[in-house]
C-alpha cells in the first residue's frame, strides 16, 4: 500500500494531474468515479488566497467522495506560501502539494512555478516552512529541470525529503520543453534507484495508454502514474489501466451511451457547481475532446458550442446516441 504520511492512496496508484481549467470537482468526481485514486485542485494562487479573490477560494473546494484528494498551491514568496497553507488547512483536505513545475510564461515570469527550478536553495527553504506551517502532508510536483543544462532532479528529490515532504511528482521533461518533445522517464528511473530516496515518486508525461502505463511502471519502478492530458475528455482511462494491469487484457472502449451519460454527469454536476450560464459555457472546450473521432461529428459539435439552454444540450446529446449506436 502506497502511503503519503498516513494517507493511504493504493496499491499501485493512478493519479489525475492537476490541470488549469479542467480539474475542477465535476471533472474530478468523473474521474474518481472511474478508478482514479488521489487528485489534485486546479493549482491555486496563494496570492488570490490571501486577497480572498473568489476564484482562488472556489478552487478549494472539493466533495467527500473524491478523497484523497490534495489542494495545490503556487506562489514566489515564502511568506505569501506559509500564509496560505495556513488558509487552506482547516478546510481539511488529505495533502497540501506544491507546484514547483508549471511552465506557463506568467507564471514562471512571477517567480512562481518552474521558475524555483532556477533558485533550487529558494525551492527547498519554501518547502521547508511550508512543511512546518502545517499539520498536513506535503507533498510537490516539479519537473526535470529549467533546461537540459541545468537538470539537477536527483538533488531536488533529496533535499526536498530531507525538509519534511512525503511524496513528489515528477513530470519527465524541462520547462524549455514545455508540453513538446519526448517525456525523458530515464531521470525518473534514476530516482528510484537511488537508495537514499524512500518518499513515494509518481512519474507525469506522455501516458496515454494502457500499454504505455504497463511499460512504463514496469521499466522505472515508480510508485504511481499521473495521468493528465490524456483524460481529458477519456475519465476512463484510469479504469482502462487499472484492468489491463489486473489482466493483460484491454477493455472495450466506451459506447457512445455510456459517453454521453458522462456529458451529462458533467454537464449537470458543473451546473450544481458553478451556475447554469458559466457551466454551459465551460462545458464546451470539452466536447470535442468527448466526442473525437466520430465520423461527421461536427453538426452536431456546433449546436453544442452555440446552445445555451440545458435541455436543450441534453436533447442534442440524445440525438448523438440515436445517431451513433
Amino acid at each position: 500500500m502506497v502511503k503519503i504520511g498516513d494517507v493511504e492512496i493504493g496499491d499501485y496508484p493512478l493519479l489525475l494531474a492537476p490541470m488549469e481549467d479542467v480539474s475542477d470537482p465535476p471533472f474530478r468526481l468523473l474521474c474518481k468515479q472511474n478508478g482514479c485514486d488521489m487528485m489534485y485542485t486546479e493549482f491555486i494562487s496563494v496570492e488570490g488566497l490571501i486577497r480572498d479573490a473568489d476564484k482562488s477560494l472556489k478552487k478549494l473546494d472539493f466533495l467527500h467522495e473524491e478523497r484523497p484528494i490534495g489542494i495545490q498551491i503556487f506562489g514566489a514568496e515564502i511568506d505569501s506560501m506559509i500564509e496560505a497553507t495556513k488558509t487552506i488547512t482547516p478546510y481539511n483536505p488529505d495533502v497540501i502539494d506544491i507546484n514547483f513545475g508549471c511552465p506557463v510564461k506568467k507564471v514562471v515570469n512571477k517567480g512562481s512555478g518552474a521558475a524555483l527550478l532556477k533558485d533550487i536553495d529558494k525551492m527547498v527553504k519554501m518547502a521547508s516552512e511550508i512543511v512546518k506551517a502545517t499539520t498536513l502532508p506535503v507533498t510537490v510536483k516539479t519537473r526535470l529541470g529549467w533546461d537540459h543544462d541545468s537538470i539537477k532532479i536527483e538533488e531536488v528529490v533529496e533535499r526536498l525529503q530531507d525538509v519534511g515532504i512525503k511524496a513528489m511528482s515528477i513530470h519527465a521533461r524541462t520547462r524549455a520543453q514545455m508540453y513538446k518533445g519526448e517525456a525523458d522517464w530515464d531521470y525518473i528511473g534514476k530516482i528510484k534507484d537511488n537508495s537514499r530516496i524512500h518518499i513515494p515518486i509518481f512519474g507525469n508525461g506522455d501516458i496515454n495508454s494502457p500499454h504505455k502505463a504497463l511499460e512504463y511502471r514496469n521499466r522505472y519502478n515508480v510508485d504511481g502514474i499521473m495521468i493528465g492530458r490524456a483524460s481529458i475528455g477519456n475519465p476512463w482511462i484510469f479504469r482502462e489501466v487499472k484492468h489491463y494491469f489486473e489482466t493483460g487484457e484491454l477493455l472495450n472502449p466506451p459506447t457512445i451511451q455510456e459517453k454521453v451519460d458522462a456529458v451529462k454527469a458533467h454537464l449537470k454536476y458543473s451546473i450544481k457547481w458553478k451556475g447554469e450560464r458559466l457551466a454551459v459555457l465551460e462545458m464546451r472546450k470539452h466536447y470535442s475532446n468527448y466526442f473525437k473521432g466520430l465520423k461527421d461529428i461536427k453538426h452536431y459539435r456546433m449546436a453544442l458550442v452555440t446552445t445555451y439552454e440545458p435541455e436543450v444540450l441534453f436533447s442534442i446529446m440524445d440525438e448523438i446516441v440515436q445517431r451513433y449506436s
